[in-house]
């Protein structure tokens, strides 16, 4: 049996009221007294249960969510995961704000982390552009005592305490194999699409594909990461100028979003066989999908990085350790058979 707040009465010798002003360090007890309490709590192991205590106390986590604006339909799902935990918020005790900036837009970030006020913020989850100016602007905020979280892409060179999101490595690893599978040992180019290459995760997918289809699928070559903002008429016309140009590519990796503008581009192209994967289960991927125009789609729960973000910040709010394996993001892969 764990000892309680009573053992602890018992041990020194004192009442539970004088036990509960030491444990939460209130005035009005002798020196004496203290070190008695303080005493028993060594002897007896006690080790105080804080999410109990603050739920007892009513304590409130406020939290900011920083997410790119746009019509980035992952992001605009992310944010609406971000809006159903603030219906959440009396159940789980947290004020929820967010905080809409440009995509790839550093300074904004800056902008945006610098005018946080510590007093009134317990932790921070930011969709990040991997920058110096984004980190060291991180690095200043947790200087002040906040907890920050990275959402979706990451931001390594930082002070932040923990990355939501997938292994985007493996990501671009798991996309070559499905890649070099679906064009069945053909020579080729392959199209790689990508938002930004200043975005952590981009990087990482363009990294982990390369790494792939070098080693295992010699036969294909690579074209790209072209990069397009993830502005759908960018990756429309981008991909359909390569198309053009290019009779040798077989298939495309789009690692980032606009898929609206990938599925306009491969409307014109039914007589070419393409192999095609593309990133987020959304209703226009999940349509190409259908439809047969992608191959497989690469999933991230956008809906368990965030409560994930929460379960983060909360616990180190309260200098407790995250369960490392309940934050862990799955990567889903999805075929046209499988969809949810």
């Amino acid at each position: 049996m764990r000892p309680t707040v009573h053992d602890i009465a018992a041990e020194a010798g004192v009442s539970l009221a004088t036990v509960d002003r030491v444990l939460n360090a209130r005035p009005g007890v002798r020196q004496k007294t203290v070190d008695k309490v303080e005493a028993a709590v060594h002897r007896l192991g006690y080790v105080r249960d804080v999410s109990a205590a603050n739920l007892a106390k009513r304590r409130v986590y406020p939290l900011v969510f920083i997410v790119p604006g746009g019509p980035n339909s992952f992001m605009r799902g992310l944010e609406a995961e971000i809006r159903a935990a603030m219906q959440r918020s009396p159940v789980e005790r947290t004020s929820i704000r967010i905080e809409t900036v440009p995509p790839f837009d550093a300074k904004a970030i800056v902008r945006v982390l610098d005018s946080l006020d510590p007093a009134e913020v317990t932790g921070v989850a930011l969709v990040a552009t991997d920058t110096p100016e984004v980190a060291a602007a991180v690095d200043r905020l947790v200087g002040k005592g906040v907890h920050v979280a990275t959402l979706v892409s990451d931001l390594p060179g930082s002070q932040r305490l923990h990355f939501c999101g997938i292994d985007n490595l493996a990501a671009g690893r798991t996309a070559a194999g499905l890649i070099g599978r679906f064009c069945g040992g053909r020579a080729g180019k392959v199209l790689v699409v990508a938002g930004s290459m200043k975005l952590s995760d981009h990087m990482d997918r363009a990294s982990g594909f390369a790494e792939v289809l070098n080693a295992e699928f010699p036969g294909l070559e690579i074209v790209g990461p072209v990069e397009t903002n993830d502005e759908a008429d960018r990756v429309s016309e981008a991909v359909t100028t390569a198309l053009k140009a290019d009779n040798g590519i077989i298939a495309i990796y789009s690692l980032g979003a606009g898929t609206r503008g990938l599925i306009e581009a491969l409307s014109g192209q039914e007589q070419r066989k393409l192999a095609v994967v593309a990133h987020e289960v959304t209703e226009h991927s999940r349509q190409a999908l259908t439809d047969g125009l992608f191959d497989a789609v690469i999933n991230q729960d956008c809906g368990h990085e965030v409560r994930s973000a929460i379960r983060v910040l909360k616990a180190r709010a309260d200098g407790l350790v995250p369960l490392s394996a309940q934050e862990r993001i799955r990567i889903d892969i999805f075929l046209k058979d499988n969809l949810p």
